[in-house]
């Protein structure tokens, strides 16, 4: 069976987040990728001349969920993780990890992406090789650990990390170059994630996005997927021999927040 094109516009609203619409040539459906805000995306649907069907929310976060309630008419269906439906403006269908839906011709794998927020999901398209992380995964960092533990957020970063390393990663926000600082701090002599951080300040230099990666890059560069792997990051946060992985990224986790 011929794999659905699907045309995805990225584009920056509320300052470091990425908005994205996702458009089935073959049905006319299309999705938004959260909701930082309406207006933003009523833009670049009225350029497109795409109409809007559904709405794809990651986790509950209002930079996430904002433009909702704005961009729901005339039969939008809004996704939204079950685990946080109360929270879900509009929420019609809630899912879970290991949830399969249709959009257009397309298969959608519900990834149980929990840490940030407790029922943070991610949106897998495997037959195109795409993922939407929202705020779990970064380019070479991970979201904050608002309301989860360091085991639920680990288990989640190893569920993203068993995708194939050509699946394309769009995370929500551009914070590579701060996330790459931490990283050159506990991972100084990876090769790897040099060059890397050779490209992404060269691409911000030009105010390009640095998103999307590869989730081959991610696993090479970014410590949060690397932190029960690499002797160095384990060294320079002060791992032990008796922490396990999830422990180990607890103290990865804490670092980068208290990194100035």
């Amino acid at each position: 069976m011929e794999t659905q094109k699907l045309n995805i516009a990225q584009f920056g609203c509320l300052g470091d987040n990425y908005g994205y619409l996702l458009h089935d040539e073959t049905t006319g459906e299309t999705a938004a990728i959260d909701t930082p805000c309406g207006s933003s995306y009523k833009e670049e649907l009225a350029k497109r001349g795409w109409k809007l069907t559904h709405i794809l929310n990651t986790h509950h976060h209002h930079d996430h969920t904002g433009g909702n309630l704005e961009l729901k008419n005339d039969g939008v269906v809004v996704v939204g993780p079950k685990d946080e439906q109360k929270k879900i403006p509009g929420i019609d269908l809630p899912v879970g990890g290991g949830d399969i839906i249709e959009f257009g011709g397309s298969k959608i794998e519900i990834i149980d992406a929990g840490g940030h927020t407790k029922g943070h999901v991610s949106y897998y398209f495997p037959e195109q090789s795409k993922v939407f992380v929202g705020d779990c995964l970064f380019s070479l960092g991970c979201g904050r650990m608002f309301e989860g533990n360091p085991s639920q957020f680990w288990s989640s970063l190893e569920r993203l990390r068993a995708l194939p390393d050509d699946t394309l990663v769009f995370c929500a926000h551009e914070y590579t170059t701060s996330n790459a600082k931490f990283a050159l701090s506990v991972e100084p002599n990876n090769q790897d994630l040099m060059d890397r951080v050779a490209i992404v300040m060269s691409k911000r230099s030009r105010n390009e996005p640095t998103v999307p990666t590869f989730m081959g890059e991610e696993k090479k560069a970014n410590p949060f997927l690397r932190v029960d792997i690499s002797d160095e990051i384990r060294r320079n946060i002060g791992v032990t021999d008796t922490d396990s992985a999830a422990e180990a990224f607890g103290k990865l986790r804490k670092a980068k927040d208290n990194f100035r």
